[in-house]
């Protein structure tokens, strides 16, 4: 084992490196393939056990949004006073044991309130990756390790795809959530381990012994102090409130976009529930690619161009819905929007990450995660008002397309990633990468 100042060996890092991206990613996929989405897909069989209606339905999927705004506010403050390794390890354990209790209890309340912790769950897991990937992961990959755990989503919902027809098929939904919940937990458990020997619940100077990322410490005050402090002062940088206000834009494009898709499909074009299937399917297969790939691309072309090849693909994927929404075209307009939606949430971390350093990007990307938040919510409201108005769904669409060539024109505007002038939390160069004990 090594010492506390002495650098990890290049294996040592590719190792540490691989252990934590396959952990963060199976983060991911639990407390969103799992806590988000596995309730919607055996919904009947619980309504028809327990007894409840579509009204309990819609209440319990809002409540799940609003758990998710404020996990996303009450894990950022704890990442900056306990560390971003407690509260990632922390929200996955919460998770796990509220899939494990979901099937102990026939009460909808009950479940409806551990449906909405698991949902907060969803964004305090989410906000500290930024750091912990900043202090593991060399500058050079963080492009390719974030757009990879932002694909988790995508293998969570696989992992619901083969084991819900086994479990319902038997009429024994109560024994999947105990599967899933089961499984969180054991890889929690090894997380914590992981966490414990690569130094990630100690601070980051502790593990960080030449301290290059945040320079001379300030006497009376601690690091994470300083840095929390300055990443509470981003209202004042441009860039940061350019993320905020793109991120926004992504919950109140993305969100409705994915919602709306096949009630648009069938209601308003027409197709059967079979071509509305087969393009949600190929959506879902890209999405487990998408994001490493796409990530793979920005560590060599940059994020910010990455960025607006996925507002472009974006953009095209909507027009297509609205200009030429007929035979295969809605396939295609679901191809480039899988490749596009996963990296999209993959990418704004990853310049995080690149740009911003310790708790200050703890904080910055935390409030990320609260404007994408009230995006969403302002995007399906606002979706759900123009189909009652005009009929159609049509016209949300339109309001999407605009809105990524928006975000196009936004992400121009961001400074290039690392540079000196963007750098925020550090005063070292971007390129350095943070030492790692016990690795």
């Amino acid at each position: 084992m090594a010492t506390e100042t002495s650098p990890p060996t290049p294996r040592s890092r590719v190792v540490a490196a691989f252990v934590i991206t396959a952990l963060l990613t199976s983060f991911v996929a639990a407390t969103y393939g799992f806590g988000f989405y596995l309730f919607a897909q055996i919904v009947t069989d619980m309504r028809k056990d327990l007894g409840f209606g579509y009204t309990v339905v819609g209440t319990v999927t809002a409540s799940g949004q609003l758990g998710f705004l404020l996990f996303a506010l009450l894990g950022t403050w704890l990442s900056t006073r306990v560390g971003g390794g407690q509260v990632t390890i922390g929200s996955a354990a919460l998770c796990g044991l509220c899939l494990v209790l979901i099937p102990l209890t026939d009460s909808i309340v009950v479940i409806g309130v551990l449906l909405t912790i698991m949902g907060g769950t969803a964004a305090s897991v989410y906000v500290p990756l930024v750091e912990i990937v900043g202090r593991t992961i060399d500058y050079e990959h963080r492009g390719k390790v974030l757009g990879l755990i932002s694909s988790g989503t995508s293998y969570g919902v696989f992992v619901n795809s083969l084991l819900v027809p086994s479990f319902v098929g038997a009429g024994n939904w109560r024994g999947l959530w105990y599967c899933v919940g089961l499984g969180t937990l054991t890889s929690t458990a090894i997380a914590a381990f992981a966490f414990h020997r690569l130094g990630l619940f100690r601070s980051e100077r502790a593990s960080d012994p030449a301290g290059d990322a945040l320079g001379p410490r300030t006497q009376g005050t601690t690091d994470r102090d300083d840095s929390a402090r300055a990443g509470w002062r981003m209202v004042l940088v441009r860039w940061v409130v350019i993320v905020w206000v793109m991120k926004f834009l992504n919950g109140f494009a993305c969100m409705p976009f994915q919602n709306y898709l096949s009630p648009y499909l069938r209601e308003g074009l027409g197709f059967d529930i079979g071509f509305a299937a087969q393009v949600w399917g190929v959506i879902g297969v890209i999405g487990m690619f998408a994001g490493f790939a796409v990530g793979w691309l920005s560590d060599r072309i940059g994020v910010r161009s990455s960025l607006v090849l996925c507002y472009g693909m974006f953009f095209v994927s909507a027009v297509l819905l609205v200009l030429a929404p007929v035979g295969y075209l809605p396939m295609v307009s679901g191809v480039l929007f899988a490749l596009a939606f996963y990296p999209i949430y993959g990418l704004v971390p990853a310049y995080v990450s690149k740009t911003a350093s310790g708790a200050a990007a703890t904080v910055i990307f935390g409030v990320t995660n609260v404007t994408q938040g009230l995006g969403g919510i302002v995007g399906n409201y606002t979706a759900g008002f123009l189909k009652s108005w005009t009929g159609d769904f049509t016209w949300y669409y339109v309001v999407i397309a605009v809105t990524t060539l928006v975000l196009g024109a936004l992400t121009l505007q961001l400074p290039r990633e690392g540079s000196p002038e963007s750098a925020i939390g550090r005063t070292g160069p971007p390129t350095s990468d943070k030492d790692l004990s016990h690795a």
